[in-house]
């Protein structure tokens, strides 16, 4: 399907220049680099930008070449949700990026006045949501985590976000009490076991929406940096064709779940292809696009919060 393209307008450069600024940390002058544009008039659309009221800690104007992105990925993956924030730059981090955006994106459904219960992956991505947030009252609502809390070394994982949202809404919390990754498959179904245990995985099953992290498994693999698997693990995996792991769980490249390695062992709930519930994932980045590609071709996730690059790289696939 064909759409026509937005035409930048004056208060794109402005937002997009107050975005850089603002969220990204840019200078006058590296702003100037990064659009093209002299000092002098990179000044003035900052100005404007705050003038205008376009610049809030979040935007609040959507840029034109982001609402073009967000509906080409839209048509393409049939995506029930789509928000695509604007870069912040070579080399930024894009946690940054995204962080507003996506925490505007669960903010939507906590002021939905009919109760939901919202399952929660963790991760970098979901905790700069989190931080991100506007303190609100929620009450109505029940959170659940997808993924268990509890670190190999025996500490709380430190990117867990259920009580970090919990204490910014007032609403009703569930952790799952579960090593992330059991060392054994026995171990993993004995804690499944446990009445306290199977009421939160219930609730996560049955969750109204569902918000994800996704993360790569190439070898700067998250769940190998924080820890919760071996080099060994992660080149068994790579063999079998792992690209990306959503909530914990491993898939390859078409998105199928692999049968071997963590997979046996993550505790919690696995996020299933092809469901109906919003089940968006909040990630960008270029080493996480083929993890990003596949959850999407795969329909383990449904809507996307991420930034233009990202959301370029994926559409040139």
């Amino acid at each position: 399907m064909t759409r026509p393209e937005h035409e930048a307008t004056p208060q794109d450069d402005a937002a997009r220049a107050g975005w850089l600024y603002y969220v990204g940390g840019m200078t006058q002058d590296q702003i100037a680099a990064e659009l093209g544009i002299s000092r002098q008039r990179a000044q003035r659309l900052v100005s404007r930008a705050m003038a205008e009221g376009l610049i809030h800690v979040r935007l609040n104007h959507r840029i034109g070449a982001c609402l073009d992105l967000e509906a080409a990925l839209s048509d393409r993956f049939g995506l029930t949700r789509c928000r695509v924030a604007p870069g912040l730059g070579q080399g930024a981090d894009t946690v940054r990026a995204i962080a507003p955006t996506a925490a505007a994106e669960l903010e939507r459904f906590l002021r939905m006045p009919d109760g939901l219960t919202v399952a929660l992956g963790t991760g970098r991505a979901l905790r700069g949501m989190v931080d991100a947030m506007t303190p609100m009252e929620a009450e109505q609502h029940r959170l659940v985590s997808l993924i268990g809390n509890i670190a190999p070394d025996g500490s709380a994982s430190f990117f867990d976000v259920v009580m970090r949202i919990a204490d910014k809404v007032r609403a009703p919390h569930y952790p799952m009490p579960v090593p992330v990754v059991s060392p054994t498959t026995e171990e993993r179904a004995a804690f499944h076991a446990l009445a306290p245990v199977q009421r939160v995985l219930e609730l996560a099953r049955e969750a109204d929406v569902v918000f994800v992290g996704v993360g790569q498994m190439s070898n700067d693999a998250p769940l190998l940096k924080d820890g919760f698997v071996t080099q060994a693990e992660l080149d068994e995996m790579q063999a079998a064709g792992a690209v990306g792991e959503v909530a914990g769980w491993v898939y390859d490249s078409s998105g199928t779940y692999l049968d071997l390695g963590i997979n046996l062992r993550t505790g919690g709930v696995r996020v299933e292809r092809g469901q109906s519930r919003p089940a968006i994932g909040i990630a960008a980045g270029p080493t996480k696009v083929p993890a990003i590609a596949a959850a999407l071709k795969s329909s383990i996730i449904n809507g996307l919060v991420t930034d233009e690059p990202t959301a370029t790289a994926l559409l040139a696939r």
